[in-house]
């Protein structure tokens, strides 16, 4: 992922929420995500759920559905992510 789609995510979801999420408490959480965690849907579910927490963004059970399923069909790669942080925000 580049390291300008990370600053413009992180701004996007700064705005949005009305927050100041840092770099620092992304890369915190990124950290505890390995690669097993995209093809597990509960692993999957609970990281969702815990981005959506830290950014005070709420996802609707809908919406954790249809990330799930784009993460499942398509895997994680820097099209999907941005793909599915513009799902997140539109919600």
């Amino acid at each position: 992922m580049s390291r300008d789609f990370s600053k413009d995510a992180l701004n996007a979801i700064n705005k949005k929420a009305g927050k100041n999420i840092t770099e620092g408490a992304v890369k915190k959480l990124a950290s505890t995500v390995k690669p097993g965690t995209t093809q597990n849907e509960a692993q999957l579910r609970q990281l969702i759920k815990q981005v959506s927490s830290m950014a005070k963004v709420p996802v609707s059970e809908a919406t954790v559905q249809e990330i799930i399923n784009a993460v499942k069909k398509g895997g994680a790669n820097s099209g999907t992510m941005e793909s599915l942080m513009k799902m997140m925000m539109k919600k």
